[in-house]
């Protein structure tokens, strides 16, 4: 079962467009990442998946529940940590906590508070308004997560947190996952991608360029070769083969970008007299920035 369908989803403000004929498919269970620079419509979507604002166009659905008609029924399975987080600042963090399980009308969860307190490093007794923004960040993701919603919606989920924290909830987030949760989120943290998604989407000025498994953009990642020579490096005509491409030349060194078996360059390299080859290839961040800059092939 899909647990988000967004069909030709289109979201207008005035003259501009900050969503356009968005077509998605996440699946039940599945950790999605949401990516693109700020501005390409990443915290639109998920505000139209909560019905916060209403789309222009376009159809969408969570778990089955039309997101418009049956909205109360798609946040009562959602857990959500908004972009720009409001709470009340004369409130503790457990007062918030306590709040929030009534409005949803499910027990107080006092053993589940206490156990993501303690993870999250959070102390709960004390006002919001001495918390810094990482802590508040930290309550927002406690109450995003405090009845174990099958759907999960966050925006910039590690935003304001120091790396250590970010793998505790990275940690959180696979757990989620392994116990049967959709997990929705926007990032612009890509060790987060890498460590969490099995999915991506690519956003670039509110228009999808792109789904594909981290893993799959990497194995179609170019590879970068670097080689020395002992003398000055051959002349371009020696390396003219088909998935080969020069783009870096020194007096000894020359680095190719290898889009074909590395067999075929070594077959070239072998007439020469190499002192050292290096191969590597983009990161993810390097691989994500050519999509944002629409330079992917």
């Amino acid at each position: 079962m899909s647990a988000i369908i967004a069909e030709g989803l289109t979201k207008r403000f005035g003259d501009r467009v900050a969503l356009d004929q968005l077509t998605l498919r996440v699946e039940a269970g599945e950790t999605f990442g949401f990516l693109g620079p700020n501005g390409a419509g990443k915290s639109t979507t998920i505000r139209l998946l909560l019905d916060l604002i209403r789309p222009t166009v376009g159809h969408v659905e969570v778990l089955g529940f039309d997101c418009h008609e049956q909205s109360l029924e798609v946040r009562k399975r959602v857990g959500y940590l908004a972009g720009e987080l409001r709470l009340f600042p004369s409130l503790t963090g457990i007062e918030h906590a306590h709040l929030i399980a009534r409005m949803r009308g499910f027990p107080q969860p006092g053993p589940r508070i206490a156990e993501l307190g303690k993870r999250l490093e959070l102390e709960l007794e004390r006002k919001v308004k001495a918390y810094s923004k990482g802590n508040r960040q930290k309550l927002g993701l406690l109450l995003a997560l405090l009845d174990e919603p099958p759907i999960l919606l966050l925006d910039e989920p590690t935003s304001g947190l120091d790396p250590i924290m970010q793998h505790v909830v990275w940690q959180i987030l696979r757990e989620e996952a392994q116990r049967g949760a959709t997990v929705f989120f926007s990032s612009h943290v890509m060790a987060e991608v890498e460590e969490v998604c099995e999915r991506v989407g690519i956003l670039r000025t509110g228009q999808l360029v792109a789904v594909e498994s981290v893993s799959g953009m990497r194995a179609r990642a170019p590879r970068h070769v670097e080689v020395d020579f002992a003398r000055e490096a051959p002349a371009a005509e020696a390396f003219q083969l088909p998935g080969v491409r020069e783009v870096r030349r020194e007096r000894s060194t020359l680095e190719f970008e290898l889009r074909a078996n590395i067999g075929t360059l070594l077959k070239a390299l072998v007439v020469f007299e190499i002192t050292d080859l290096r191969t590597s290839q983009p990161t993810l961040e390097e691989l994500l920035l050519g999509y944002y800059e629409g330079t992917a092939s």
